[in-house]
């Protein structure tokens, strides 16, 4: 269902139901912003469109053999929320689990309108209030909110990125992307190829591997892997001296400060070291005499990409007894029964998974408008890294690239409560970030080289080198940042003469 600008302006009050804000996506994000807003608002009314049929956002879509967490369970949990179960890194069922209970406990499954698919949004500024336009069972239906916040992550969840591999339609098994696992497919005792080495790669093949006949990575070439215990020493010591509140936010600081952003620093300023480590994991896990140069040494620096975790050493161990193999090349062709290499080797496969990324997509694709002009999001500078460049009143929560996407996620949702609270305590009906004409150079928002970010960086807002325009990947700098944030910076606040009605 396509809609325009014009559609979606053309709306009264009367038609559309009023909430004072509009938060797209029940996942991570979503959940958060909704406990966040209403605990410092707890006056405004708010709906939750989902386009699912549950609870979870991307860990409800990907449904993978083994699909789990790439970081600590620690730091992707809610703050507020304590992870009771034992590991530090998480199953997808258990973290299904953890946000359907977190929403119900809170109450913030009864403002869930599920199979909801947002498809646009218009600003109206004689009303200073968006409307939603909805796809809900192939019918319209529009909505209106003072604020719009959109949890919707940043990729596309209909279509996962899969190259065109010349061939594919000779190959008489079965293809699939990760993205859409089919619920039905049967691996068991099935030779498989596995296309990629990214954390969905090294998650789905240890899973894999228990059942099929051999499961083999096929990589262009290696990606960083870091092997560790699922389980944390310093958690379970401190879950057992501390309440479990106080111990959930102990953990989760000591992760996010030590495990996390101390080992990216390193990473940044010693990769030499930082090579060294990740080199020694590798020889300390896999057999004597292991081509760890030809297929675990990759060719930049660490934290260029993102850096895999593997639980256990699942990965390694797999290797090791004969379960996995890796092979480095590229593909020349796929024939009727597997993979043919351009080094002139063959991959006999059964089923040929492509673990090659994701889409990039901001605002889940849906159009925005102003006054029933279109924008393009991609030509906005990201105000403090949740808003837009002259749009007012709309969030967009994206998470870290080098750490827990909650981190983030958090932040802004506490900072999209801040800045309702102001604006309610001066009666203020809409905030616009506003940049002036004083021009800016630009960076990539995202400084990760990985190929899914490289084929379609351009299709995210832009980011700036000067405050608040700034976005960085850095969790301790804008933690600081957030505690003295000035709320009026390169901000216009104002009131409308006529006022959206109240929610009833």
């Amino acid at each position: 269902m396509t809609v325009t600008p014009k559609e979606a302006a053309g709306r009264t009050p009367a038609e559309a139901d009023y909430f004072d804000v509009v938060i797209i996506g029940a996942g991570i994000s979503g959940l958060g912003a909704a406990y966040r807003i209403t605990e410092r608002n707890p006056h405004l009314s708010y709906t939750v469109l989902e386009r699912r049929e549950q609870i979870g956002g991307t860990w409800d879509l990907f449904r993978y053999p083994g699909v789990r967490s790439d970081s600590s369970i620690f730091t992707l949990s809610f703050p507020f929320e304590p992870w009771t179960r034992k590991e530090g890194v998480a199953d997808g069922v258990h973290i299904r689990e953890y946000l359907t209970a977190t929403a119900h406990k809170y109450g913030i499954d009864r403002h869930i309108q599920f199979n909801s698919y947002v498809r646009a949004a218009d600003w109206d500024s004689s009303t200073d209030t968006w409307t939603v336009i909805v796809e809900q069972d192939g019918a319209q239906k529009h909505y209106r909110g003072r604020f719009v916040f959109f949890g919707t992550g940043y990729y596309n969840y209909d279509e996962g990125y899969t190259p065109d591999f010349p061939g594919t339609e000779q190959f008489a098994g079965t293809v699939v992307h990760p993205q859409h696992w089919p619920e039905d497919l049967d691996y068991s005792a099935k030779k498989i190829v596995v296309i990629g080495s990214g954390a969905t790669a090294v998650t789905l093949i240890p899973s894999l591997a228990e059942r099929a006949a051999k499961v083999t990575m096929l990589q262009r070439s290696p990606t960083y892997l870091m092997a560790a215990s699922r389980y944390s020493k310093f958690a379970w010591a401190s879950r057992k001296v501390l309440p479990r509140r106080i111990s959930h936010l102990v953990i989760r600081m000591y992760t996010a400060a030590l495990a996390e952003a101390l080992f990216w620093f390193l990473s940044r300023k010693m990769p030499g070291l930082v090579k060294w480590l990740v080199r020694r994991n590798a020889i300390n896990n896999l057999p004597d005499g292991y081509d760890i140069d030809t297929h675990f040494k990759p060719r930049y620096n660490p934290w260029d990409q993102r850096m895999c975790l593997i639980p256990d050493a699942d990965l390694y161990n797999a290797i090791t007894q004969g379960r996995a193999d890796v092979v480095t090349d590229h593909i020349d062709h796929f024939d009727a029964t597997g993979i043919a290499l351009k080094s002139g080797g063959h991959l006999d496969a059964d089923i040929i998974v492509t673990a090659t990324g994701l889409q990039l997509q901001a605002l889940g694709g849906a159009t925005i408008s102003l006054d029933g002009t279109e924008i393009d999001h991609r030509d906005r500078f990201v105000y403090k890294a949740h808003m837009l460049e002259d749009v007012p009143n709309l969030f967009w929560c994206v998470g870290y690239t080098n750490a827990s996407w909650t981190l983030r996620a958090d932040m802004t949702a506490r900072a999209t409560a801040k800045l309702l609270a102001h604006m309610g305590s001066h009666g203020y009906t809409h905030a616009i970030p506003q940049r002036g004409d004083e021009p800016m150079a630009e960076k990539p928002a995202w400084d990760i080289q990985a190929g899914y970010v490289k084929r379609s960086v351009h299709e995210l807002p832009k980011s700036g080198t000067k405050r608040p325009w700034n976005v960085r990947q850095n969790y301790l700098a804008d933690a600081i940042d957030y505690r003295f944030d000035r709320i009026e910076e390169a901000m216009v606040f104002g009131r409308v003469a006529q006022q959206a009605p109240v929610a009833g």
